[in-house]
């Protein structure tokens, strides 16, 4: 007979304490889709904590990490059967118009920007249920030297510079404040044969002069050996979910030494503010008329063996702005490693 289990069955007692740290490395750019334009360049760099017992005397924190900690009631409150994860992470991202060859100011079409930024997670966690807070912050503007990492990428791949970076936004300190909770709503996974498949639900919402908005979506997942994780987020907040967690993981050293599974997802945004269209939140800069409901769909394919996890995904976005032309779509790389 074919035995066939279900993770609502088992409890995180039954699985093994992950202790040791995942390296998260991201990299989106619409040249997987021979265009250069709108979100055109993103990339993203995570350190993800071993499994924690709390956020106060856990070993595997620094002291002075526990001791920020110890000030913040939230997470004096220990709950049995919860694992806990800290992220911390830096990234970066780009946005033009299309005309690349236009040194004046292109009126209807968006601005040029860079987003330079740094941000810290907290996650909490039981067998289907995943809380994110996070806290970016960075900067806009010529400060998040996008003009130059856009300068440098162009050149390597041999293609024109873009000629109208003077018009881009004026410097501007940022942050964005994000909850996000992923629930797991069904789940079976086949222990002779490794196949199986999830649906994981997520809600959040975004508060910060760089980006406002309420988001809702899902993923699905089918394949074999499938992580016990959150899903495969492309670069986004509050996206970072790839601790291993399930004895069939193959980087928790499980019994399974491989994995593959697709998956599909989609991401919807109510947006209450975009710098990278409203423009500048003190100074006058140049800025669209942004659409207040953007969709994000996925389609894409991960593998694993032994600690490396390797995904990518293409990423089709609706219109963000009343006079964008079409939809954009680029391509998200994501690679993940955990220390052995």
């Amino acid at each position: 007979m074919v035995a066939c289990l279900t993770f609502t069955a088992q409890t995180l007692a039954d699985r093994d304490q992950t202790e040791n740290w995942t390296l998260n490395l991201y990299f989106e750019n619409d040249l997987f889709t021979q265009t250069d334009l709108g979100y055109t360049n993103g990339g993203r760099a995570s350190w993800v904590s071993p499994d924690l017992n709390d956020y106060i005397n856990d070993p595997a924190l620094p002291d002075w990490l526990k001791s920020v900690n110890k000030g913040l009631a939230f997470f004096n409150k220990v709950r049995d059967g919860q694992k806990r994860n800290v992220i911390f992470s830096i990234g970066h991202n780009l946005f033009t118009p299309e005309d690349f060859t236009r040194e004046d100011l292109i009126e209807d079409d968006r601005p040029y920007a860079g987003w330079l930024f740094t941000s810290f997670s907290y996650q909490t966690r039981n067998e289907d249920q995943l809380d994110t807070l996070e806290a970016s912050f960075g900067v806009v503007g010529p400060a998040a030297i996008g003009q130059q990492v856009q300068d440098v990428i162009h050149d390597a791949r041999g293609v024109p510079r873009f000629e109208g970076w003077e018009n881009q936004l004026q410097n501007e300190f940022g942050f964005i404040f994000l909850w996000e909770h992923k629930r797991k709503i069904s789940h079976e996974y086949n222990s002779e044969t490794r196949f199986g498949f999830d649906l994981i639900g997520h809600t959040g919402i975004a508060i910060g002069n760089v980006r406002t908005y309420l988001n809702g979506g899902g993923e699905f997942r089918l394949g074999w050996a499938i992580p016990d994780d959150f899903g495969t987020s492309a670069l986004r907040p509050g996206g970072d979910n790839s601790t291993p967690d399930a004895v069939w993981d193959p980087r928790a050293k499980g019994w399974a030494k491989w994995g593959i599974h697709a998956f599909i997802s989609f991401d919807s945004r109510l947006v209450g503010r975009n710098i990278f269209l409203d423009g500048n939140s003190f100074e006058d800069s140049h800025s669209v008329q942004k659409k207040l409901l953007v969709t994000d769909g996925a389609v894409g394919l991960s593998f694993i063996y032994g600690g490396f996890k390797i995904s990518y995904a293409q990423i089709f976005r609706s219109k963000e702005f009343m006079l964008q032309p079409q939809s954009h779509s680029y391509g998200s790389l994501a690679f993940s490693y955990t220390f052995r």
